[in-house]
């Protein structure tokens, strides 16, 4: 089986993109450099080894005179810098209209209807936030009239947070569909994300493994249907499948952190995964042909760059070198390992927000010759790679 694994470092953006400006950054965010530079230099050999450090300079990390894959710096062809916009285009669909944000929170009648619609009597906040600051203000006043906590941010994200002792993690799911649907259209917002909360010694705290993401269904197809239609075989690991809303995915499991995340890939990348329990439709695998083992380690983004934790950040870059060896080792000689990122979230910059920036790219195989590919246009330059290398 010619297999590719494709990990996305979710917001490890390595350098300000042109017009960064006309997105609210600064032409200093640098996620990854900055948080190098902010731990006194990553220890990442692993990484470095594939051609990071060749990529851009990165302090404290050492570039290597022959690295072992081939690399290259990515400039997103797409208007935005959101996790969707970010996937879509790594899978081949380019975005020719950016989805809508919500700098002074959501029109009055769309709560309205979300009001009405859900039942819920009314919301709390609708305005851009960090979401651990959101829950921290408000978590009292929620759980004293039940009225669901929404929020957005630079990114075009309808998020609503509830304790799911005070409302239950079902009913959070069914008002997220109801948003989903209502955002749509003249809204074109990109996701509507559930951020379930608890307390945890009297402290609201949220629960990464009961987060779902209600995207909007991609608007043409991407490789992981072009790979389904030939019968092969792709597999989400962690918020693939709401990415793509199941389009395309056949296989599919949520991760509550980054080292659940690196586990399932290597059980899968040593065909230790019970892949008939992970199976989202009714067809026959048994002879495919094709492989994509797809990857989002979204602990980066979620739980570092958002809240500006530089060192948890580097901890998670860390985390992520530590367990390449072992995915190489599970490799053959018919598979492909890709490595990139979707945006950035520079935590050493002002705000809490993804960051428009380029992106890396690492691509190694046991028999690939070694190669620096300069800068490439498009983050879709991934979904050719694999479209070559699965032969498809």
């Amino acid at each position: 089986m010619k297999r590719v694994i494709l990990i996305v470092i979710d917001s490890m953006g390595c350098g300000a993109m042109p017009d960064c400006e006309e997105y609210g950054d600064v032409k200093e965010c640098n996620t990854l450099c900055n948080v190098s530079k902010a731990v006194g230099g990553l220890k990442i050999p692993n990484l470095s080894g594939l051609g990071l450090a060749n990529i851009v300079e990165i302090e404290g990390v050492e570039a290597v005179d022959a690295p072992l894959g081939q690399y290259a710096k990515l400039i997103e062809k797409s208007k935005g810098k959101d996790t969707t916009t970010g996937h879509w285009e790594i899978a081949g669909l380019v975005l020719k209209e950016p989805f809508k944000t919500y700098p002074h929170g959501f029109p009055k009648k769309l709560i309205d209807a979300f009001i009405e619609k859900t039942g819920c009597k009314g919301v709390l906040a609708n305005c851009p936030a960090s979401g651990t600051a959101i829950i921290e203000q408000l978590y009292k006043e929620h759980q004293r009239t039940k009225y669901p906590i929404i929020y957005t941010s630079a990114d075009s994200v309808f998020q609503i947070a509830v304790d799911i002792d005070v409302i239950p993690l079902e009913k959070l799911y069914e008002w997220c569909g109801i948003a989903r649907e209502l955002l749509n259209g003249e809204y074109n917002t990109s996701r509507v994300i559930a951020r379930p909360f608890w307390m945890v010694s009297g402290k609201p705290q949220r629960i990464s493994k009961d987060r779902r993401d209600f995207s909007v269904p991609p608007t043409s197809k991407t490789i992981l249907n072009e790979i389904e239609d030939k019968g092969g075989i792709v597999l989400g690991i962690g918020k693939i499948e709401d990415i793509f809303v199941k389009s395309g995915v056949t296989h599919a499991v949520h991760t509550g952190s980054n080292t659940e995340g690196l586990n399932l890939t290597i059980k899968a990348i040593n065909n230790r995964l019970a892949l008939n329990k992970l199976q989202i439709n009714n067809k026959n695998y048994s002879n495919a042909k094709y492989e994509l083992i797809f990857t989002n380690l979204v602990d980066t983004d979620m739980l570092y760059g958002h809240r500006n934790d530089a060192v948890g950040y580097a901890k998670a870059i860390e985390e992520i070198d530590s367990r390449i060896p072992e995915m190489i080792s599970g490799m053959t000689d018919d598979d492909l390992l890709i490595i990139t990122a979707d945006h950035g979230c520079d935590p050493t910059v002002e705000g809490t927000d993804h960051t428009r920036e380029h992106v890396p790219l690492l691509i190694y195989s046991k028999n690939i010759q070694a190669k620096n590919l300069g800068t490439i246009k498009g983050f879709d330059y991934i979904a050719d790679k694999i479209h070559t290398w699965l032969n498809l």
